[in-house]
């Protein structure tokens, strides 16, 4: 691993003091955690990302989610780890974040920016349990009324709810939880190593109750997988029920290292797909515009339907019963329907 060539310069992100792992036990069986001290958690987001902005704080590389599109794989290979198995179960550990973080919100050159925690790899993934850095992270944030937002898969962001209540007191706080579909066949294969999908929805529910709102990033949207108007209604009317105030789809894009990893799962699970992933993705890691308009707004025509829609003015909900919902939206060539110049997609880092 390139440890030695890691720690060799001022600019180094990590020293040479690696403390490697593996725990035995059941929930992290086969799982290898490298201890690092990291020479700066602040991280400056690159300038050509279209990420609303501008600084990010990541307490680990790698992820026991195992998502297997997880665009985040490819930093692995910069350490010389797979993009694949290896990037699931060898965990880098940055051990000192809080203190690292509290010390650079303290310097004279920070202006107390926004900061995005999840936005690589999930701040409450499995060793959040084992490690328990956010508490110290959102500690650090709330001394110094520091605007920050969370992206998540994972419930355990519930153990710090008090943490997240009183920094909301002081300080701009948002949370997102990611939830692109509902089928549990599919969570089962695609996202292993997550909480299932109702279980994200929950967290939803307790975060809006106690008074920190929450909304939904709605991804991936899988093209052929989770993409049918049926599939689309079912997953926003649980995101609007489970109290969120925004739903946002991400359609699935495939970067190298991910790229590369999920074809391999899709052709294990779904080899009738592969050659339509080759004629939608074949002219780089991201769908067509014209499909991620599509999925956009008939993701955003559903969410307006159940009140949780982009121009909603905080009025009640609407949700009617299942039996009565309005059938699919318009087709894409639909004249009536509005047409988005661009789609409001993400364009992540």
């Amino acid at each position: 691993m390139r440890w030695s060539n890691l720690g060799d310069s001022p600019s180094a992100l990590f020293g040479t003091d690696v403390v490697s792992t593996t725990i035995d036990t059941p929930e992290f069986r086969g799982i290898t955690f490298h201890e690092v001290r990291a020479r700066s958690i602040v991280n400056r987001v690159p300038g050509a990302s279209r990420m609303p902005f501008e600084w990010t704080v990541n307490p680990y590389r790698g992820c026991s989610h195992a998502c297997v599109y997880c665009f985040a794989r490819k930093t692995h290979s910069y350490l010389d780890l797979d993009t694949g198995v290896d990037f699931d179960s060898q965990i880098v550990v940055k051990v000192n974040a809080p203190e690292l973080l509290r010390r650079e919100l303290a310097g004279h050159r920070w202006r107390g920016d926004h900061i995005a925690m999840g936005t690589n790899v999930d701040c409450y993934q499995r060793a959040e349990g084992r490690y328990r850095l956010m508490p110290g992270i959102v500690a650090a944030l709330r001394d110094h009324a520091n605007p920050f937002s969370i992206l998540t898969k994972g419930t355990l962001i519930l153990r710090d709810l008090p943490l997240l209540q009183q920094a909301a007191a002081v300080t701009d706080v948002g949370i997102s939880v990611s939830v692109g579909f509902l089928d549990h066949e599919l969570w089962r294969t695609v996202e292993p190593g997550t909480p299932a999908p109702d279980r994200r929805l929950d967290v939803v529910r307790t975060l809006t109750a106690h008074g920190i709102p929450c909304g939904v990033l709605m991804a991936p949207v899988i093209p052929f997988l989770g993409d049918a108007p049926e599939q689309l209604r079912a997953t926003v009317r649980a995101v609007a029920e489970a109290g969120a105030g925004s739903v946002t789809p991400l359609v699935l894009h495939l970067r190298p290292g991910a790229r590369e990893w999920f074809l391999a799962w899709l052709e294990r699970h779904h080899p009738h797909l592969v050659r339509r992933y080759a004629a939608m993705y074949a002219d780089g890691a991201y769908a067509p515009k014209w499909y991620q308009r599509r999925i956009t707004r008939q993701v955003h025509e559903l969410a307006t339907e159940y009140g949780i829609g982009p121009t909603r003015s905080g009025g009640t909900r609407r949700i009617p019963p299942p039996d009565t919902a309005p059938g699919p939206a318009a087709a894409p060539d639909d004249a009536a329907s509005p047409q988005p110049a661009e789609p409001t997609q993400l364009t992540l880092i």
